[in-house]
């Protein structure tokens, strides 16, 4: 049974879309990679049709996302997202920001605005690589077919890639990091609730 301290920060739709984020981003790494092992095999415009759908998944989760920022609850909201003093804090004296909140971890919500903007920067490549190269789409219809068209945004929509396997990567190492602190941060997107430092092994008791 939760404790009387512990509190549900995290509400179903925002849980949701945490998950079809993750699941969006690991299909499309894997159809990325899949289709580049099978390149100009029989199966790679179909493991290609999978990736353009898993792009959408994203652009889905991340539109809603945008949205339930603007008229969720509050610790939905953008708000709860923008710590710009204890950033700096962070940044000038190398140092974690002293204290607890409920909801966002100042630093981890720096991460996660980091990850929307470059999820946003991959939909949008991604949707005119999808009516350059594929003539699919929503911007097929103002996008003739083009591979050197196709090409222009490649790069960027690479660089991308990159990005988002470096955000998860450290996600995951910071995950660990609070599960052997002892800070159950993990549990908050699977039952929505959060625990004040000091108050997990109490409510494991």
């Amino acid at each position: 049974m939760p404790t009387p301290s512990s509190r549900i920060v995290c509400e179903p739709l925002l849980r949701t879309l945490h998950w079809m984020l993750a699941g969006a981003i690991l299909a499309l790494v894997a159809t990325s990679q899949l289709a580049e092992a099978f390149e100009d095999g029989p199966y790679e415009d179909t493991i290609w049709t999978l990736h353009i759908y898993a792009g959408y998944t994203l652009a889905l989760a991340l539109a809603t996302r945008v949205l339930w920022g603007l008229f969720g609850p509050a610790s939905a909201r953008w708000q709860d997202l923008w710590h710009p003093a204890a950033w700096k804090t962070a940044l000038t004296r190398l140092q974690r920001p002293r204290g607890h909140r409920a909801g966002h971890d100042p630093l981890a919500s720096l991460a996660y605005l980091f990850l929307y903007g470059v999820a946003g920067l991959m939909v949008a490549t991604g949707l005119l690589i999808a009516a350059a190269q594929f003539g699919v789409g929503p911007l097929s219809a103002w996008i003739e077919q083009s591979r050197s068209l196709a090409h222009l945004f490649k790069e960027p929509h690479e660089a991308g890639f990159v990005l988002v396997l470096g955000f998860v990567g450290l996600h995951l190492a910071a995950l660990v990091f609070h599960q052997l602190r002892g800070e159950r941060v993990a549990q908050s997107m699977i039952t929505g609730r959060q625990f004040p430092p000091g108050e997990d092994q109490a409510a494991q008791d």
